[in-house]
């Protein structure tokens, strides 16, 4: 069991040293409660078959509530949009998109403005997907956030991780978009898997890690990271009005308990 535990540890860390469109924060979040979810079996049992048998089971229902979490979270939140609303979405979230379609194939209508999302401008490609799915949206700069608030209703973002605080770092300019919000009294919602519930409590951008903000290339190939763009940020949970998950609806203050349950 110890050679396993090993093996998935080394494996993790291959994976967390890789670039990818999957964020170092989620890689790091998932594998650590994968690993924390099957190890679990060997706390009861000695013979080996059976034990391999229930590692290999606890393995399948994990990939399984993962799978499903992303249409859990948009059964959720389809009630909070309503007809004719205007939303705010920032950059590309997976979860954000699945949202947003299934609400439209229920006939709901509204309107998505796609903030662009530099550097990589990955909101480009959300505003693609939501255009082929048949939402109306549009694309705006990064800089007209504080223009285009008063427009909105409700502003909805992914995340790339949920800390203990209720906070999330998510992709670079989500803290500002939260700050705009609140300052013209617009709720933002989070939408994210239970699996990207991370143990770690900042409590400003420098307390999150390197590995977190940067990718892998950038931080092999720069030993002086102040003269780097960082690719996300983090929102403390004061900016934050409610958080979306397959565990269900959450306040911010609401996380810490359910990540106590997660990893027990």
């Amino acid at each position: 069991m110890s050679e396993l535990r090993k093996n998935l540890k080394d494996a993790i860390a291959c994976l967390c040293e890789t670039d990818s469109y999957i964020t170092g924060t989620s890689i790091s979040s998932g594998c650590e409660l994968f690993l924390r979810f099957i190890t679990l079996a060997a706390l009861d049992h000695s013979d080996f078959e059976e034990l391999k048998k229930i590692l290999l089971q606890r393995g399948e229902v994990y990939l399984e509530t993962v799978s499903c979490s992303r249409s859990k979270i948009a059964k959720i939140f389809r009630p909070f949009i309503s007809d004719g609303a205007v939303i705010l979405v920032h950059s590309k979230s997976r979860v954000v998109l699945q949202a947003l379609v299934g609400a439209q194939e229920k006939g709901k209508r509204f309107h998505v403005y796609v903030t662009e999302a530099g550097p990589d401008k990955s909101g480009v490609e959300m505003h693609k997907s939501l255009i082929a799915a048949g939402i109306p949206a549009t694309v705006v700069l990064d800089a007209a956030v504080g223009y285009i608030m008063e427009k909105v209703q409700l502003v909805v973002m992914g995340a790339e991780g949920v800390v203990e605080s209720g906070g999330i770092i998510n992709k670079i300019g989500s803290f500002t978009i939260a700050i705009a919000a609140k300052e013209h009294n617009k709720p933002v919602f989070v939408l994210a898997e239970s699996f990207k519930f991370v143990r770690l409590y900042p409590l400003n951008q420098k307390d999150v890690p390197n590995n977190f903000k940067y990718n892998q290339a950038t931080l092999l190939r720069h030993a002086d990271l102040s003269k780097e763009h960082p690719q996300s940020d983090y929102t403390p949970p004061g900016y934050i009005t409610l958080l979306f998950s397959d565990l269900g609806v959450l306040t911010p203050s609401a996380v810490s308990d359910e990540l106590i349950r997660l990893y027990l």
